[in-house]
């Protein structure tokens, strides 16, 4: 087993994300799983791209990158909505990377204990995951995320736009059914983590847990953890953040 590695959004800070390169590059047993927005806010979108494009050339197998919202125009998903586009070297290579497989909506996860994790950009909704049919796995649910359906990735509750209150956790929490498997996921979080404070229901308050430092969440809903994973490194970059380590762990598919 390997370690699997997940890295929350980038959004344009290449410094942040050149930080913690170094030691994920060289253990040949680390996996990462980068949970999309690359681009857009921060100083440095093509540096950003730039520093992933060599990881895909280099280590294709040990890096797994996941689209985001902010990619989803490159890719004939969405309108154009950031007012700052990206030039066209750098919107080619998001959509080569669309074309070729090289990006994928999901991955999923087995943890040293046995349990499994989806692991999306914004996370699967109750809804969404109704709509795939109700799969039991998170490897099924991945792997029905990846043949790309439109509706879903278009879909401001899908797994692209979901906002993580509102919709993704509140969505499970007061549905019927139970989540049959945990999700990471980044794009929104229930905390400022610059303030410490919160931006939740007090229901979600009582079922989360908090790592400040390293700017992750962990909200559980029926039994399942749902973890967030983005740092909201704004137009600068977070003062300190940390991915998410997952010892012992596998990928699946």
């Amino acid at each position: 087993m390997s370690t699997v590695v997940i890295v929350g959004d980038v959004g344009g800070c290449a410094d942040r994300l050149a930080a913690v390169l170094p030691a994920l590059a060289e253990d040949p047993e680390v996996t990462v799983i980068q949970v999309g927005d690359l681009v857009d806010r921060g100083p440095d979108s093509a540096g950003v791209l730039k520093l992933v494009g060599e990881r895909l050339r280099e280590s294709p197998a040990r890096w797994i990158q996941l689209i985001g919202n902010h990619e989803a125009p490159y890719a004939g998903l969405s309108d154009p909505f950031w007012p700052e586009p990206l030039d066209d070297t750098d919107a080619r290579r998001i959509a080569d990377w669309w074309l070729r497989d090289r990006m994928r909506v999901a991955a999923a996860v087995r943890t040293a204990r046995g349990e499994e994790l989806l692991v999306t950009h914004a996370g699967l909704t109750v809804e969404s995951w109704r709509a795939l049919g109700g799969p039991v796995t998170a490897g099924t649910t991945a792997e029905l995320l990846n043949t790309r359906p439109d509706d879903l990735l278009r879909s401001l509750r899908g797994p692209l736009w979901a906002e993580a209150g509102p919709d993704l956790y509140h969505g499970w929490l007061t549905g019927t059914e139970f989540p049959p498997f945990g999700q990471v996921h980044g794009h929104d979080t229930i905390v400022d983590f610059g303030r410490r404070e919160w931006r939740c229901a007090e229901r979600l308050r009582q079922r989360t847990t908090v790592d400040w430092d390293a700017r992750h969440t962990t909200t559980m809903i029926k039994r399942m953890p749902f973890v967030g994973v983005d740092p909201r490194h704004g137009t600068t970059g977070a003062p300190a953040w940390s991915p998410l380590y997952l010892r012992d762990a596998t990928v699946l598919g």
